[in-house]
């Protein structure tokens, strides 16, 4: 077989590292990169002929294979009786396995190989993944777990993460956590594998429980973007009946007429972050007080077209000047993102005058 029928790749996994010199490989191995060599087309044709326990075996080799160097590739190809000149790398892929499993087994035979193969590649995501969690997100799934499970579970996250949860979990109980960590030898294996079934189970629900201060932020972008006179209109009966939840929402909330407690040149930066009549449309029907600090950001020329331009304006339908006004908040918060501008949210309620 000339390097001319074979396919290059230049996708890689893991699951070896590169180098130029031949690898020592197995059995199954070889087996693997053979049929990688011979192309899906050609290789799912041999595959047909084997037993199961022979395809599962060069499956099993062929996920987890990486990048091949040449040298290897003539290795094995020299052992089948022909010569790769000047050949190139293959890869052997998870991709690549489950789709020639597909092609030569039911369905029922496929997911099962597929399962035994996904275990140890899925196992190192699945720490990386729940490392990456919130920190208290991990703490309030913790709480509902023995302290010995917790100690389990601690023991595989990133250290910088499990030093932040422990604390959240309350003195007493870090204790008796810490000491199991400290005394834990290896877990039993049919044991690590019930917490990992049950974590990578739990995963998606576990990732979708919102923190507190989450949900308040939550709440606040949709009060944000609720009309401001419903807003106005439900606020006191929102207060009257959660004391002390909806003041923190509250104080989290950036409106439009949050936008005079900018200083001046972060509120001329906003004004001038919008196209078009965006600005005129945004101030038409603002309150007097918002359109004051508004004009007395601006050049007295700037200012003197700016008011031209309401004055000719008209009536305008009020759901345009509420997208106005959102698309003046949006580039507020993406000034902010941008650390252009800092957003007074939790300032005290005072206007900054120009």
């Amino acid at each position: 077989m000339s390097a001319a029928t074979m396919e290059r790749k230049t996708i890689s996994t893991p699951a070896r590292a590169t180098s130029g010199l031949p690898q020592s490989l197995r059995g199954p191995e070889k087996a693997a990169v053979l049929f990688l060599c011979l192309g899906e087309e050609r290789g799912t044709t041999l595959m047909k002929r084997l037993s199961e326990d022979e395809i599962r075996k060069i499956t099993h080799a062929m996920a987890g294979l990486g990048i091949i160097p040449a040298p290897s590739v003539e290795k094995v190809m020299r052992e089948f009786g022909e010569t790769v000149a000047n050949g190139g790398s293959v890869v052997g892929s998870y991709t690549m396995a489950e789709s020639m499993l597909r092609k030569v087994l039911p369905e029922d035979q496929v997911s099962s190989i597929l399962r035994e193969i996904r275990g140890p590649l899925q196992e190192r995501d699945l720490w990386a993944r729940f490392s990456a969690l919130n920190e208290t997100t991990i703490a309030n799934y913790l709480r509902g777990e023995h302290d010995q499970t917790a100690a389990a579970i601690l023991s595989n996250l990133v250290t910088s993460v499990a030093a932040n949860v422990l604390p959240l979990l309350g003195e007493e109980r870090m204790i008796s956590i810490l000491e199991r960590m400290i005394r834990m030898d290896a877990v039993p294996h049919h044991m690590m594998r019930h917490i990992e079934e049950a974590l990578n189970r739990d995963m998606a629900e576990v990732a979708a429980q919102p923190t507190a201060a989450e949900k308040e932020k939550r709440m606040a972008e949709l009060f944000n973007r609720l009309d401001n006179d419903t807003f106005e209109r439900l606020a006191p009966r929102l207060e009257e009946k959660m004391p002390d939840d909806f003041p923190a929402i509250r104080q989290k909330m950036f409106t439009f007429d949050d936008l005079v407690k900018l200083d001046t040149q972060s509120l001329v930066r906003v004004m001038r972050g919008v196209d078009g009549n965006t600005l005129p449309m945004a101030l038409k029907g603002a309150k007097a007080a918002v359109l004051e600090r508004f004009f007395a950001a601006l050049p007295q020329r700037s200012r003197d077209m700016l008011e031209d331009e309401l004055r000719t304006m008209g009536q305008v339908r009020a759901r345009d000047v509420r997208a106005a006004q959102t698309a003046m908040l949006d580039c507020a918060r993406q000034l902010a993102a941008d650390e252009v501008i800092v957003l007074p949210i939790g300032a005290e309620e005072e206007e900054l005058m120009g």
